[in-house]
């Protein structure tokens, strides 16, 4: 449905490293008291032979496009790395048209959009919030969304929401990551998979992975080398996280302006 009216689509209820010398994926800073995780996250429960069992963690996926990292996670929730770990609560578009969302609902996935189009950012995100929560997500997963994400979002959502971004944040934030690593001839650049504070691609790091570029000739080659990297280790990244079943909270100041919109939210189909 368009005209900024939220739709969804009934669904039935399917070795990677972190960054040397920093925390894991539990990061133990000083917190504002955001929960890192919804209460019930990850109760144990008896399973059919009295085994300790975990709840498969809920994943509100939100992309503006095409969603080929959509698609991937949808994959290894399916019958990947994710399978029995997560489960899709919702896919989320600010587009109604997104092609991701049909993509989505082919893969019986659950969809939500409401259009942005001419709205203000922060009466946006306060309606996006009041829609994802309806799914009860345990992590918000940006796939290719653009959007910058204003302050009401990042805090009813703070220490669970991922981002990934093409290149290394401490060397490059914000849109044209490829480009970057292109114009400038680089022999390797790295995927970030990191948690989204205020700032500009300024949250913890969880996980990067290098992408060879030598012999990339075109930005069309460092774009496919880089998503063929994007799509194996965003959800090896979620597992890693949802497996260690550690609180994960956001450094203390979190008050600094959103500036740009990042790359990692704009890019990765």
């Amino acid at each position: 449905m368009k005209n900024n009216q939220a739709h969804t689509v009934a669904s039935p209820p399917g070795p990677l490293s972190f960054r040397e010398g920093e925390p894991d994926v539990s990061v133990e800073t000083e917190s504002s008291g955001f929960p890192s995780l919804k209460d019930n996250a990850h109760q144990a429960f008896a399973g059919p032979g009295g085994e300790a069992t975990h709840k498969a963690i809920r994943l509100a996926i939100l992309l503006s496009g095409r969603g080929s990292n959509m698609v991937a996670l949808v994959k290894a929730v399916h019958q990947g790395v994710l399978q029995e770990l997560a489960e899709v609560a919702v896919v989320f578009s600010n587009n109604p048209d997104a092609p991701g969302l049909e993509t989505a609902a082919a893969l019986d996935c659950p969809t939500a959009s409401l259009s942005s189009q001419g709205r203000k950012r922060a009466e946006f995100d306060a309606e996006v919030v009041d829609i994802l929560n309806g799914y009860q997500p345990d992590y918000v997963v940006l796939a290719g969304y653009m959007r910058i994400l204003s302050p009401t979002f990042v805090r009813a959502f703070a220490g669970r929401i991922v981002n990934i971004h093409p290149a290394d944040t401490h060397q490059h934030q914000g849109l044209h990551a490829y480009e970057w690593a292109f114009d400038n001839q680089l022999a390797e650049t790295k995927i970030t998979v990191h948690l989204v504070d205020e700032g500009l691609d300024t949250g913890p790091i969880l996980a990067q992975h290098p992408v060879d570029l030598r012999g990339a000739e075109t930005l069309a080659e460092v774009e496919r080398r880089g998503l063929a990297v994007e799509h194996h280790v965003y959800a090896e990244t979620l597992a890693e996280l949802i497996r260690q079943r550690q609180p994960v909270k956001l450094p203390k100041d979190t008050s600094s302006p959103p500036g740009p919109l990042s790359e990692g939210q704009g890019t990765g189909g």
